[in-house]
C-alpha cells in the first residue's frame, strides 16, 4: 500500500522554505495552557464550580516527529487538540509556533496558523459535508485561500490518489457512499490540501476495522516523509502510539505526568499511571495473562480534583507529601529527555520511597 502511495508522485521535499528557524528549533511550544470550563446554574447563571480540563499543560513538539499523546478517556486529550487549533479559546498559556507566539499582535495569527496546523477528527462522516462531492470538499480550504477553482480540483485529485484513493472512481462520490477507512483518507486528504506543517491526529484510526488501521497507519509513515509533516498523535490505544511515535506524552487528569522517548516511555516508565496503562494493554501471550486490575477505582472529579497530586487517591505509593505538593517535573537519570511528575522521581520530595528504583517499589 505505502508502495503505491509513493507511486502516485509524491516526493520528499529537500528542505521546508517555510522552516524559519532551522530544524532544530521546535515546531511547537505550549506553556502552562489551561482550560476550565464553567459550571453555572440557578436562574441567573451563577458560577458554582467549573470543569479542569486542561490545567497547566506544557509540552514541545519538534520538527520532523510524532509525539504521542496517550491516557484515559476523560483526561483532556481531544479538549488539548482543540485548544492548539484554537477551536476554542484559551484560559490562560502560551503557544509558540516556529518561533512566533500564536495570537498576538506581533506573533502569528489564528488564520495563519490554520493554513500551518490541521486537525483530523475521530468521527469520519460527521467531519465531512454530506452534500458535497469529495473532491469539492479537499478543493474548498484551497479556494477560500485564494486558489483558483481550477488549479484547487486539480490539487484534491492529486491528494486522492495520493492517500490511496483513484480520483476517477472516488472524486465525484458522496461520503456515503464510502467506508470508513475510505472517508477517513478523505480525512487525511483534506488536512493536507493546504500544505500543513503540523497534523493533529484526534484518534484517527480507533474507529476503523484493524487491517484498515494498519493500513492508514501506513499511509501516515508515508505521507509524512513525503510532505514533510510533523504529528501530535492522540489515541487510547497504546500499541498504536508505539509503532508511530517517536515521543510519548502521558496525560492524567488535564494535566501531563510522563514523557520521553517512545523506548523510555514503554521499556522504563516512572509514573505509577504510566505503569498500569502499560500494565493493562492487551498480550498475544496466554501465559501473559492479566489477572488482577492494574488500576483500582475510577478518575477523580474534575470539576474538585485532588489536593497535591492528582493521582494519588489511585497510587498505592501515596503518603503525606502527596497530599500536600504537587509534584515537581523531575528528570530521569538515563533518559533521552525523559521527565516525570512524581514525588518518589524528585530526591528532595521527602517521599520515603525516592530512592527507590521503581522497578523495586512495584513489587
Amino acid at each position: 500500500m505505502i508502495q503505491a502511495v509513493i507511486s502516485s508522485g509524491m516526493e520528499a521535499p529537500a528542505t521546508d522554505p517555510r522552516d524559519r528557524g532551522g530544524p532544530r528549533q521546535p515546531m511547537l511550544i505550549v506553556n502552562d495552557l489551561k482550560k476550565h470550563f464553567p459550571i453555572r446554574k440557578g436562574l441567573l447563571g451563577r458560577t458554582v464550580g467549573s470543569v479542569q480540563a486542561v490545567d497547566g499543560v506544557s509540552l514541545t513538539v519538534e520538527k520532523g516527529e510524532v509525539l504521542g499523546i496517550v491516557g484515559e478517556s476523560g483526561c483532556g486529550k481531544s479538549t488539548l487538540a482543540r485548544l492548539l487549533m484554537r477551536m476554542m479559546p484559551v484560559d490562560a498559556g502560551e503557544m509558540i509556533f516556529d518561533g512566533d507566539p500564536v495570537g498576538v499582535q506581533t506573533g502569528i495569527s489564528i488564520d495563519d496558523l490554520h493554513r500551518s496546523m490541521q486537525m483530523v477528527f475521530q468521527d469520519s462522516y460527521s467531519s465531512l459535508n454530506p452534500r458535497m462531492p469529495i473532491a469539492d470538499t479537499i478543493a474548498f480550504t484551497p479556494m477560500v485561500n485564494g486558489l483558483p477553482e481550477a488549479e484547487a480540483m486539480e490539487l484534491a485529485r492529486s491528494l486522492l490518489g495520493q492517500v490511496g484513493l483513484s480520483p476517477a472512481m472516488f472524486a465525484r462520490r458522496y461520503p456515503h457512499e464510502l467506508s470508513g477507512g475510505q472517508r477517513q483518507r478523505v480525512n487525511i486528504a483534506r488536512a493536507l490540501a493546504v500544505e500543513p506543517r503540523l497534523v493533529i491526529l484526534d484518534e484517527a484510526v480507533s474507529a476503523l476495522d484493524k487491517s484498515v488501521e494498519a493500513q492508514v497507519l501506513n499511509l501516515l509513515v508515508a505521507l509524512q516523509e513525503a510532505h514533510n509533516l510533523t504529528y501530535l498523535f492522540i489515541s487510547h490505544d497504546l500499541h498504536v502510539v508505539r509503532f508511530i511515535s517517536d515521543r510519548v506524552a502521558v496525560m492524567y487528569l488535564g494535566r501531563i505526568v510522563e514523557t520521553g522517548s517512545v523506548d523510555d516511555i514503554y521499556d522504563n516508565p516512572r509514573h505509577p499511571y504510566t505503569r498500569a496503562l502499560l500494565a493493562s494493554t492487551p498480550s498475544m501471550d496466554p501465559r501473559n495473562r492479566t489477572r488482577q486490575a492494574p488500576l483500582s477505582g475510577d478518575p477523580p472529579n474534575p470539576i474538585d480534583p485532588p489536593s497535591g497530586c492528582r493521582f494519588r487517591t489511585r497510587c498505592p505509593f501515596a503518603e503525606d507529601v502527596c497530599i500536600e505538593h504537587s509534584p515537581a517535573v523531575s528528570p530521569v537519570p538515563g533518559g533521552e529527555n525523559h521527565q516525570v511528575s512524581c514525588h518518589m522521581s524528585d530526591p528532595s520530595s521527602g517521599h520515603s520511597r525516592r530512592h527507590v528504583p521503581l522497578h523495586e517499589v512495584a513489587q
